[in-house]
């Protein structure tokens, strides 16, 4: 065999390719990785844990008895009255302040919240619809005159509302708890649009077709809107079941008090008057819808939310 030629030049080893480069660093992830996941972990349960203790504790308090929560050495574990004063504060309610049942209240919360939701979207959707789809005098000037609306908060309008109301002999009454919030400007926004990004080929094919305005509105928008339908429903329904100062103002009787009236209603100056294992199980309860809707409905809502498929 020939000798080998020393001076020969050696080939140089070939640099590893990026996606070797890739493998490698994924299979030996950094160590500074795993700390800002630990970290993020880390903030994720600690922020868990302060909206959930003071849910927790509220719990626990409606499963004591009125005496240890008013000396204030009350356990953190729940106590053994759960039956008993769930029972009292759905079908009977408390004896010294309101005297309904929360059970009333909640059915009066879920009429007003379901109406002013399903008011809100109609009248939304179908002026809406108006703005974009029809032509008439002074389009643009009746979109802009409901946008500015938005600038008006409720305490501006709330006296003048009031005054028609009850002319109207609206007080106490659910048309009175609905119909004066069943407007919404903002929705109306979202719906507009909306109904600009539908493309103008479907408006075509539609007229081809022989669809008239109403058959165009059933068959083709209302199908593309439900996503946006479902966002604005979880939205509407938990405002309406939070909704405070306009209930406040046009019921008097018991038997139309909303729950979160009524839990003010509970809390009285005295604590030796105030029951607050009652007020704590209301508190509970009046969580137990709002969550419900929330979490039924989470897939569509986010799908309304961040979908932009048409």
């Amino acid at each position: 065999m020939a000798d080998l030629d020393a001076t020969a030049p050696r080939p140089t080893p070939a640099a590893p390719s990026r996606a070797v480069r890739a493998a490698e660093r994924t299979a030996r992830p950094p160590r500074r990785r795993d700390r800002v996941d630990w970290m993020a972990h880390a903030i994720l349960w600690t922020g868990i844990a302060v909206v959930a203790f003071p849910v927790y504790l509220t719990f626990v308090a409606s499963t004591h008895e009125p005496s240890v929560i008013a000396n204030g050495q009350m356990p953190l574990s729940p106590g053994n009255e759960f039956l008993a004063t769930y029972w009292r504060t759905i079908f009977v309610g408390p004896s010294s302040t309101t005297r309904t049942p929360v059970g009333v209240m909640m059915l009066n919360s879920l009429v007003v919240a379901l109406g002013i939701a399903i008011g809100k979207i109609a009248i939304s959707i179908i002026s809406a619809y108006a703005i974009v789809y029809f032509k008439f005098p002074l389009q643009k000037t009746a979109f802009w005159m409901i946008f500015i609306t938005l600038m008006l908060p409720v305490e501006v309008r709330i006296y003048p509302t009031y005054k028609i109301v009850a002319d109207l002999g609206l007080l106490n009454s659910y048309q009175g708890l609905i119909l004066p919030l069943i407007a919404s400007a903002t929705a109306t926004l979202l719906f507009r649009q909306f109904f600009m990004t539908i493309p103008d080929e479907l408006v075509e094919a539609s007229k081809i077709d022989g669809a008239g305005p109403m058959r165009f509105f059933f068959d083709t928008v209302l199908p593309l809107s439900t996503t946006n339908i479902a966002a604005l429903f979880v939205i509407l329904f938990v405002y309406g079941w939070n909704e405070y100062l306009w209930p406040l103002l046009i019921t008097t009787s018991g038997d139309m008090q909303t729950i979160v009236i009524g839990i003010k209603k509970m809390i009285v100056t005295s604590d030796a008057l105030t029951e607050w294992q009652i007020v704590m199980a209301t508190a509970m309860l009046a969580m137990v819808p709002p969550v419900a809707v929330v979490v039924l409905m989470q897939r569509w809502f986010v799908k309304g939310l961040v979908d932009t498929e048409k």
